[in-house]
């Protein structure tokens, strides 16, 4: 991918999914904008490490996705590093802002399900995004948070079982609510 040709081919096609995954997860424009474009710098940055063999340049995509949103949540240097990258960019318009809203508008069912396993440990809910909201095989959920295949479908089916107990929770309280409103 040192052929910046090559890179913006590649960008164009793993735009949508990228930013689909960065507004699943944070509420912000502004940031939604950010995050994205760290995650393709750092894609940039690392693509001698992408090996075709071990997996879809998505799963290596949302991989580096993961690592980009957590250092910024985590306040890391990581972070500040990608602030100064991107010093001088240009100013989101309207029409930018605007698009990013409608994707953060269309998410907020998923950031809201994202609530309700907040209980959930960081391998759970790891493993869990990545094969129900990011839609990769299990196998490429295991690589992309570099764990065994076996070990990601326990995660998966433990996560699973904990969201259907806390849905059944929330259902029942959203009803008690309704009935008490009448």
């Amino acid at each position: 991918m040192r052929d910046p040709a090559g890179f913006a081919v590649f960008y164009e096609q793993q735009f949508d999914a990228v930013l689909g995954f960065v507004t699943r997860r944070v509420d912000s424009p502004h940031l939604a904008a950010d995050l994205t474009a760290d995650i393709f710098v750092a894609a940039l940055e690392g693509a001698h490490t992408y090996d075709a063999r071990r997996g879809a340049p998505i799963a290596w995509l949302y991989g580096i996705s993961r690592n980009v949103i957590n250092a910024h949540f985590q306040g890391s240097a990581r972070e500040q590093r990608a602030v100064a990258r991107i010093h001088g960019r240009r100013l989101l318009d309207d029409q930018d802002i605007g698009a990013i809203e409608a994707r953060i508008d269309a998410a907020r069912a998923a950031r809201q399900m994202a609530a309700a396993h907040a209980a959930l440990s960081d391998p759970l809910r790891g493993v869990l995004d990545l094969v129900a909201l990011d839609e990769l095989t299990i196998s490429e959920a295991a690589h992309a948070l570099g764990i065994s295949s076996a070990t990601a479908r326990v995660r998966l089916h433990r996560a699973r079982k904990a969201l259907r107990t806390a849905g059944r929770t929330c259902a029942a309280a959203s009803e008690n609510l309704l009935e008490t409103a009448q």
